[in-house]
């Protein structure tokens, strides 16, 4: 019999889904200034940001496949205390290089966040409510940047860069705590420490199904879109229109706030109009985005507005969909739900990070570069997007004419 969760149970899930956003959205406004402490090039500052979301992919990998196989609780605080560690060194790094180890260590932990948190949601709630509960998670999740970014250019104009990472070390000590009182096991024991066939063919098995593949990829090219939207944001609004850290922190609340509100229609209507038909609006939506700044981008159409207005809607579009595209995911081998859930937030880091660097490499001071990207990955979300639509139309149809 499953064991009924309480509410502290879901505060403590939806506080290890802020970790990921503290490691990565908080730093948004620190990169200028650590360009010009460091006297470092745009592609090198880009890496203290991309490196951290490429390592937080790869390890959600791990954090999954290792609690399918060990349980959830163990593998998740030693995740938690690993990120706690990495905040540390990163808040006394003396150089740019160690700063980047830090965030590595960082990063590395906080893929726990996620992808343990919808596991250990799967495991406790079932997949009758998986969505609802997927999705606050998620609205809890886009608080992280909502405060993050904002406080975080509030904290680099008072204390500077370095206080940063001292909050976010104190954040990991208390989530921590939190998780090893309230949290209990929830991996089914006869699936704990099961003989396992390999990592290998537990990734065959999901991937041999088109939609699976098809919702990690629209997850992952969104997310793609999002992460180099945010990073050129940062330069864009610092060096080229020539505001202040506090200022594009305020001005990022569209991307959180968009997102947020995407979630809570989300949880709202999913079960009326179905998984596959939210994932291919959320993917229309943020590709209609794209096509009304692209224009006025190219045709010399800069501001704060230009920049944070299509932003809220790609946001609100990638809010409708993410959850259902990770449910969608989850649920097509439920026994290897951890596993699924680490893949599919890999393939959001990693085309995360690939996105990102690609712009750190080709910026040039305008923006065009980020016009060229967002937009590419706004058609290939829709394009993933798209498939499982199509593919429940299909079945649709064979039933009917069964």
């Amino acid at each position: 019999m499953r064991r009924v969760p309480n509410r502290r149970f879901l505060v403590t899930l939806a506080s290890i889904s802020l970790i990921g956003p503290l490691a990565i959205h908080m730093f948004l406004p620190a990169m200028p200034v650590i360009k010009s402490v460091f006297a470092i090039s745009d592609a090198l500052v880009g890496l203290t940001y991309s490196a951290a979301l490429l390592v937080m992919a790869v390890s959600t990998l791990m954090y999954g496949s290792l609690s399918d196989r060990y349980g959830r609780r163990p593998v998740l605080l030693a995740g938690l205390i690993l990120f706690t560690l990495g905040s540390g060194v990163s808040a006394t790094a003396d150089s740019v290089y160690a700063l980047i180890a830090g965030r590595v260590i960082q990063a590395f932990g906080a893929g726990c966040g996620v992808t343990l948190a919808r596991a250990i949601a799967r495991d406790a709630y079932g997949t009758e409510g998986l969505v609802k509960v997927i999705a606050y998670l998620t609205m809890a999740y886009t608080l992280g940047p909502m405060l993050a970014t904002l406080f975080g250019g509030m904290l680099i104009d008072l204390a500077g860069w370095r206080s940063l990472f001292w909050l976010a070390a104190i954040a990991g000590v208390l989530i921590t705590t939190a998780s090893r009182v309230v949290l209990y096991e929830t991996h089914p024991k006869e699936d704990i420490q099961r003989k396992p066939s390999s990592f290998l063919q537990d990734y065959v098995a999901l991937f041999s199904h088109a939609r699976f593949t098809a919702f990690v990829l629209q997850t992952g090219f969104s997310s793609g879109l999002f992460y180099a939207m945010a990073a050129a944001s940062s330069f864009l609004m610092k060096d080229y229109l020539g505001r202040s850290a506090t200022e594009f922190g305020t001005y990022f609340m569209a991307f959180p706030v968009g997102f947020f509100l995407g979630n809570l229609l989300s949880s709202r209507v999913s079960q009326r109009f179905g998984i596959e038909d939210m994932v291919l609006a959320g993917s229309l939506i943020g590709f209609l985005a794209v096509l009304l700044q692209s224009p006025l981008i190219l045709a010399g159409y800069l501001s704060p507005l230009v920049i944070f207005i299509p932003a809220f809607l790609i946001s609100f579009g990638q809010g409708v969909a993410l959850a259902n595209a990770q449910a969608g995911a989850m649920r097509v081998i439920p026994s290897l739900s951890g596993t699924a859930a680490g893949i599919g937030f890999f393939f959001q880091m990693f085309l995360g990070a690939v996105f990102a660097q690609i712009y750190s490499l080709l910026a040039d001071g305008s923006p065009i570069p980020m016009v060229a990207i967002v937009l590419t990955g706004s058609i290939l979300a829709l394009a993933a997007g798209l498939i499982p639509f199509v593919l429940k139309q299909r079945d649709r149809s064979a039933q009917d004419g069964s």
